[in-house]
């Protein structure tokens, strides 16, 4: 469901920025995507009800299922962080912003974003892209008698992880660029 149209005093507030296509786009995959993981949780949860009830009402543990509980935990995670930036459900200090001005927790967002966040992003594809690949190219398994194969596709959820928090990055200072580029309603 969209969110309803922000008052004009709240144009230059982080939560009632503008939308622009690109966001649009990029907000509809990653929440799309982030609905279809959150069924991960529930298989998490039973996995690890059955692991439980296999080693301790039957004595018979599993490494595939250990390891299983830790892969489905990680892709949820790894695909959680997209989602949570998106959805701005991040950690925001606002008591310092609050003292600020809208323009100036903007510019402060913008900052944020374009050297830090984007940055970082880029960073960790440089090096997982690499790391998949090795994995990938070695048809990589666990090295626990009895784990799970295919340990590149577990890697393969960094690249995309990390790609997509890329997305909601660019998307998100789109939305922060045209409030910027707006001119001021509120006092700055």
């Amino acid at each position: 469901m969209d969110k309803p149209l922000a008052p004009p005093e709240a144009a230059h507030d982080l939560h009632h920025l503008p939308v622009t296509a690109l966001s649009r786009a990029v907000d509809r995959l990653v929440g799309w995507i982030g609905e279809i993981a959150s069924v991960l949780w529930t298989l998490l949860v039973l996995v690890i009800v059955v692991q439980v009830v296999a080693r301790y009402a039957f004595g018979r543990g599993s490494i595939a299922m250990e390891e299983l509980q830790w892969h489905l935990y990680a892709i949820g995670f790894m695909l959680g962080l997209s989602f949570t930036e998106a959805r701005e459900r991040n950690v925001r200090i606002d008591v310092l912003a609050e003292k600020l001005s809208p323009r100036t927790r903007l510019w402060i967002e913008a900052v944020g974003i374009a050297g830090l966040l984007l940055p970082f992003t880029l960073v960790v594809l440089w090096f997982s892209l690499p790391f998949f690949w090795s994995s990938f190219t070695l048809s990589e398994v666990s090295a626990a008698p009895g784990g799970l194969p295919y340990r590149w596709f577990l890697k393969s959820f960094i690249v995309s992880a990390f790609a997509l928090l890329a997305l909601v990055a660019l998307g998100r200072l789109t939305r922060v660029w045209v409030a910027l580029s707006r001119p001021a309603r509120v006092a700055s």
